[in-house]
C-alpha cells in the first residue's frame, strides 16, 4: 500500500518539486502541502525540502518555523509521525527545536555544491533498509550546512547522529555530522539532498536509501 508523503512548500523553497519527483519514484504518493495551511490532510509523512525560505532572511529557517503548518507538523512528529528535513528542511526543524543543534555558515564562508560520501551510523523510518557502516553518494548545495552541538558524543551515544560525512567534511561540521534524529528517531534531518539522488541519469540512486519512510507499506500476509 503506497503512502501519501506531504511535502511542505514555503516562499523560497526550490526542491519541493524535485522531492515530489523522488518520493514517487520510490512508490509514494507525494501531496505538496502550503506553508498557510493549518493541518497536513491526513498524510503518512512528511518532507520539508531544500530552498531558501523566505530568502533566509535572520537566518536560515528562522522565519519558515513560525509558518501555520508548522503547528502541524510539531503534533504530527509528536504522535510518531515521520518527518524528514532536507537541507533548509534540516535549518527549519532545528530552529523549530523538532531536531537538536544548529545550522551555520561553512567554515569557509562559501557556498558548496559537489557530491559527497556519507556513511550511516544510525537507522530511522527513513533509512529502514540501510545498515549502520553502508557509505551513499549524495549531492550537497548549501551555504549554511555546519552543524553544531555542545555535546556530539552524547547525541552519538544517544544513537541520534544519523549520518556522518565519510571522508570529506565540505562544511566544518562538529564530528562530521551529516544527519541527526529527534530522540525518539522519527524525525530525521539531513544537509545532503537525497532526492537528487533517484535516478541513474543524475549519477546515482543512493538517495533512495534515506527515503525508505516514504516507500510502500509491506504486504499484509
Amino acid at each position: 500500500m503506497s503512502r501519501r508523503v506531504g511535502v511542505v512548500q514555503f516562499p523560497g523553497s526550490c526542491d519541493e518539486r524535485d522531492a515530489l519527483h523522488a518520493l514517487a519514484l520510490v512508490g509514494a504518493e507525494p501531496e505538496l502541502l502550503w506553508h498557510a495551511e493549518a493541518e497536513l490532510r491526513g498524510v503518512d509523512a512528511v518532507v520539508v525540502p531544500g530552498g531558501f525560505t523566505y530568502g533566509d532572511y535572520l537566518r536560515a529557517g528562522a522565519l519558515a518555523r513560525f509558518a501555520p503548518i508548522m503547528g502541524a507538523v510539531a503534533q504530527f512528529a509528536a504522535e510518531g509521525g515521520p518527518v524528514l528535513g532536507i537541507c533548509n528542511g534540516f535549518q527549519v526543524l532545528c530552529e523549530a527545536r523538532l531536531l537538536p543543534g544548529a545550522l551555520t555558515e561553512n567554515v569557509t564562508l562559501r557556498f558548496v555544491h559537489r557530491a559527497v560520501d556519507v556513511r550511516v551510523e544510525a537507522t530511522n523510518p527513513w533509512s529502514a533498509g540501510l545498515v549502520p557502516g553502508a557509505t551513499l553518494t549524495v549531492p550537497i548545495k548549501h551555504g549554511e550546512g555546519r552543524y553544531v552541538h555542545p555535546d556530539p558524543q552524547g547525541l552519538a551515544d544517544a544513537g541520534q547522529v544519523w549520518l556522518r560525512y565519510a571522508d570529506d567534511n565540505p562544511n566544518g561540521s562538529v564530528a562530521d555530522i551529516a544527519g541527526v534524529t529527534n530522540a525518539a528517531g522519527n524525525v530525521a534531518g539531513l544537509m545532503p539532498h537525497p532526492e537528487h539522488a533517484v535516478d541513474p541519469l543524475l549519477g546515482g540512486t543512493d538517495g533512495r536509501g534515506l527515503l525508505a519512510a516514504a516507500a510502500p507499506a509491506p504486504a499484509a500476509h
